[in-house]
């Protein structure tokens, strides 16, 4: 086996291996190293998103989701149930599973796209004519060399300084995706993704659930007037939610965690919890990657530098996703792992950020693209709002879930699109069309126009930019 390499990927998450495939589909001699492992010690592949993150998370989702309906919504539609009950070890088999299906179709795809694949942790070893050698340590130690190098590392979890996890009572995304059993209390701290997510996830299962969180308002990067909606939806599912809190002293006691904190009014209080789940957010992950070795430069934070296109400060050398600046999501890393491919072979790959799209995969879903209200109010620019409530949606009513709305900004005087926000059902699955719509500087009115099925829930987002005009037919 050839170990001279056109392109080598250094990580095999969501931006490093569709970098690996990208690079492969445009002719190039490529490599993809990866150390995450499966139970068993094997091989796999997907990062952050699909062993600990993205995926499993939707698959503790769904399944709670289906015993929160079970439980409190199957009555409406005439169906009864006896005795119901959640096997939580047979729950998170099923999220295994779904992880080890996804690790074996990206193996799979590099078998498919002639991708040679290493499995182990890839590093910097020096500079070559030409190019890098790169170390795997893995099984066995291996060097191989690379003209072009693909940097994909991912980040992780961010503990609180005093706290680090341990992942039983203090814990990480990882820990959170394998509690074995409901816990009777549940405490998170950060009103963020991973946290609303496994939030919810445990509090439809029966576990008191306290949030808290250190900013004053809940969701300060989405819309002000979505932000409300989605705190009002959770507040009556029973989430307990504390905002402008001040986080103190966490210790382990017994069976337990006890959490000393603040609250927005000043009061001292306290938490006690069965489990701490900690998502204050994630550091870019350089650990092993031996940057000195050839003196690749990093930031402050340990982030990669880069450029607007991805190159770093030597070359032949990039780096993409969430060792470096940008939003940390998983379809950001992809979209530029696939344009440094592109880039390498000399085309011009292209992300827009402005058209990168946001979720929350609760209930109701939370998703948007493009500016908020209060942003473009900061910056003076004048513009119109349109939102639709989704109680006023045929299919919305049918699913028995009205909750929230869609809401269009546009531009005062051309009518461009400039932020469509959900909250509501498959919020998820809508926003793709706002996001479609604002890469070809759509006008609210061209959604408008357009003919959307009926009864579907895309027809909130027709209904919102109709209101944007002040014309909308079913409100």
């Amino acid at each position: 086996m050839s170990k001279n390499f056109d392109v080598v990927v250094i990580g095999g998450g969501p931006g490093g291996y569709i970098a690996a495939i990208r690079a492969a589909q445009l002719g190039f001699n490529t490599a993809c190293i990866d150390e995450w492992k499966n139970a068993a010690g094997g091989p796999a592949p997907g990062g952050t998103c699909t062993n600990v993150g993205c995926i499993p998370s939707k698959a503790l989702l769904q399944s709670s989701e289906h015993f929160e309906h079970a439980a409190k919504h199957f009555g409406d539609h005439g169906i009864s149930l006896d005795n119901l009950q959640i096997d939580v070890a047979k729950m998170v088999g099923r999220k295994d599973t779904v992880v080890k299906q996804n690790n074996d179709g990206i193996l799979y795809l590099f078998k498919k796209n002639k991708v040679t694949f290493f499995h182990g942790r890839g590093s910097f070893g020096k500079a070559v004519d030409g190019g890098y050698e790169i170390n795997v340590a893995g099984k066995a130690a291996e060097t191989i060399t690379a003209k072009n190098v693909i940097v994909a590392t991912g980040s992780n979890a961010r503990a609180l300084p005093g706290a680090p996890f341990d992942e039983e009572k203090i814990l990480s995304n990882d820990g959170a995706l394998r509690i074995g059993a409901t816990p009777k209390k549940l405490g998170v701290i950060g009103a963020g993704v991973i946290g609303l997510e496994m939030g919810s996830v445990w509090r439809r299962l029966g576990a008191e659930v306290t949030i808290l969180e250190g900013l004053p308002t809940f969701l300060g990067a989405a819309d002000e007037q979505i932000a409300k909606e989605a705190h009002k939806a959770f507040t009556k599912q029973g989430l307990k939610i504390e905002l402008g809190v001040k986080i103190g002293e966490i210790k382990s006691e017994g069976e337990g965690v006890s959490i000393a904190y603040t609250d927005a009014k000043g009061a001292e209080k306290s938490l006690a919890v069965d489990k701490l789940i900690v998502s204050i957010g994630r550091v870019p992950n350089t650990i092993g990657l031996n940057p000195e070795a050839v003196g690749l430069a990093l930031d402050e934070r340990g982030a990669i530098l880069v450029d607007a296109e991805c190159k770093t400060n030597l070359p032949g050398v990039w780096a993409v996703g969430d060792v470096v600046r940008g939003p940390m999501l998983a379809h950001k890393a992809e979209e530029e792992g696939v344009a440094v491919a592109e880039r390498i072979a000399g085309q011009h790959g292209h992300v827009n950020f402005d058209t990168i799209p946001w979720v929350i995969y609760t209930s109701p879903e939370i998703a948007w693209v493009g500016q908020t209200e209060q942003a473009l109010k900061a910056s003076g620019r004048a513009y119109k709002a349109g939102t639709f409530p989704f109680l006023a949606n045929g299919r919305a009513r049918a699913l028995g879930d009205t909750t929230g709305m869609v809401k269009f900004l546009a531009d005062a005087q051309t009518d461009e699109i400039l932020g469509v926000h959900i909250v509501g059902p498959m919020a998820s699955e809508l926003i793709s069309e706002a996001v479609v719509a604002m890469e070809f500087k759509a006008s609210a009115e061209d959604i408008a126009r357009i003919c959307h099925a009926h009864p579907s829930l895309s027809e909130a987002t027709k209904e919102a930019a109709l209101a944007v005009d002040k014309r909308t037919l079913n409100f």
